[in-house]
């Protein structure tokens, strides 16, 4: 993740929480006593935010001490000891709730990345997620699908042309589109176009594109309409791919299968934070 986004993104979502002060921890510690917490995970899962921990904390305080005890993309148990912080108790305790959301989520969204990637059990095609995402947290959500063994796409309208249905409507063709966008874009960014039909790939082939995606398409289809795409085209399908018949595409030869599921329908993993007495 990239460091200074994070660090100014975390500092927006502890003044979110925290406003001006927390009256119930700076009324009874203040700044005069140190203590510990511990984060435990509550069920089995892949694990996801070292650096939320780190990050989270060191912001509250720059002295708080962080000792992880699983890494990101491990497979954590129901009972296991995640990671201790020491510091200023008021700290502490303002920062657990923020980094709990966050770890929590990202937790969740790992652990079924790798779940989607188990059931597909492709040597050739990868899982990768789309621009689904919750706002404000998509560098977040995207980083935990690669924690859970997955790729990600575009991150956003930015890096990279994607001609869709509307796309092609508003311009007449994809012919029209791919050449519009030829006359300007630089030669770093892709271009990929939404296909629907056997004729749109072909076109699309023909229009030079670099990636042809396969909308709301029945596997069989994706491999009949796969023979017209050379080699150097990359190929995704996308649209209506659920657990329960992901595995069906495994033979399809796509390159990538795209899930918005994996950032938009998600149970957060149950983890836990414990205060140590001593």
């Amino acid at each position: 993740m990239n460091q200074l986004k994070l660090r100014l993104q975390l500092e927006q979502f502890f003044l979110e929480d925290i406003g001006d002060r927390d009256v119930t921890s700076d009324l009874i510690f203040g700044n005069r006593r140190d203590g510990e917490i511990v984060f435990l995970a509550k069920e089995n899962g892949i694990f996801c935010g070292e650096e939320i921990i780190r990050t989270g904390f060191s912001l509250l305080d720059p002295a708080s001490k962080v000792e992880m005890f699983t890494r990101d993309g491990a497979l954590i148990e129901s009972g296991q000891r995640l990671a201790t912080v020491s510091g200023n108790i008021s700290a502490l305790l303002k920062g657990e709730r923020v980094v709990l959301n966050l770890i929590q989520r990202m937790s969740g969204i790992a652990t079924k990345t790798r779940e989607a990637v188990s059931i597909l059990n492709s040597d050739h095609t990868k899982i990768c997620d789309t621009r689904k995402t919750t706002p404000g947290l998509r560098m977040f959500e995207k980083y935990a699908v690669t924690c859970g063994g997955g790729y990600n796409h575009r991150f956003g309208l930015y890096d990279a042309v994607m001609i869709k249905d509307n796309h092609i409507a508003f311009a007449g063709s994809i012919t029209n589109a791919v050449a519009t966008v030829k006359e300007t874009l630089g030669h770093m960014v892709k271009i990929e176009v939404e296909t629907e039909t056997k004729e749109q790939v072909i076109e699309a082939v023909k229009a030079g594109v670099d990636v042809i995606m396969f909308d709301n398409r029945h596997p069989d289809e994706i491999k009949a309409w796969k023979k017209y795409v050379p080699e150097h085209i990359i190929t995704e399908a996308s649209g209506g791919i659920t657990l329960e018949n992901l595995a069906a595409y495994r033979d399809t030869g796509v390159d990538y299968i795209s899930l918005g599921f994996l950032t938009h329908t998600i149970k957060s993993l149950d983890i836990s934070v414990k205060v140590n007495v001593f």
